[in-house]
């Protein structure tokens, strides 16, 4: 049986390259159209043309003939798409603090600049691991707009040498910090290294 294909290639061509220009709702309604010109079979054709899922071009069939559908504004009907993790996750933003908690530093300069020094996909890995919460990294990175991280830049050139220790050093920081804190004493974080 022959493939209908009333359409030459250069104008199925120049088809599929509005139909990737437009958005989801734009696409839908595009192709009912044009499945709509060509009568039966139009479906399947466009369907093979574009690449959409028939059910998109019925669904945009069936909201051309609707003049509510027609004047609603946004892609997606009310409700529509995928909730936030935001909304979904229940202590999220709790969470997020807790695993960074040992893992943020800020300016000394101002108090309003902090940064962290893990990286968004270790955060994810811990919030899984710690938390049990399983993130992408661009819900990650809203975490960190939202609490007001810096992506912290560094300014050395030239690598100085890794010393084994490095790691050790951190951990009993972090131990003194707490240890002083539950005493009730003041924690003063100096940056020896900051030039004016």
């Amino acid at each position: 049986m022959k493939t209908v294909r009333p359409y030459s290639p250069a104008i199925e061509e120049q088809m599929q390259r509005y139909y990737q220009s437009l958005n989801e709702k734009e696409r839908r309604r595009y192709a009912a159209i044009e499945a709509v010109k060509l009568g039966y079979g139009g479906i399947s054709y466009i369907h093979r043309v574009l690449g959409c899922v028939r059910g998109s071009i019925r669904l945009g069939i069936a909201e051309l003939s609707d003049p509510a559908a027609m004047s609603e504004a946004g892609q997606r009907a009310p409700g529509g798409g995928r909730k936030s993790a935001f909304e979904t996750i229940e202590g999220l933003d709790a969470a997020f603090l807790r695993v960074i908690e040992r893992h943020t530093a800020g300016s000394p300069m101002d108090e309003s600049i902090k940064w962290t020094h893990l990286t968004r996909q270790q955060i994810a890995e811990r919030l899984a691991a710690e938390e049990g919460i399983r993130i992408s990294v661009t819900v990650v990175d809203q975490l960190l707009e939202n609490h007001q991280f810096r992506r912290r830049q560094a300014l050395k050139r030239k690598a100085t040498g890794s010393n084994p220790h490095r790691n050790q050093q951190f951990e009993k920081i972090h131990e003194l910090v707490y240890s002083y804190q539950a005493a009730g004493e003041p924690v003063i974080s100096i940056d020896t290294k900051k030039k004016s």
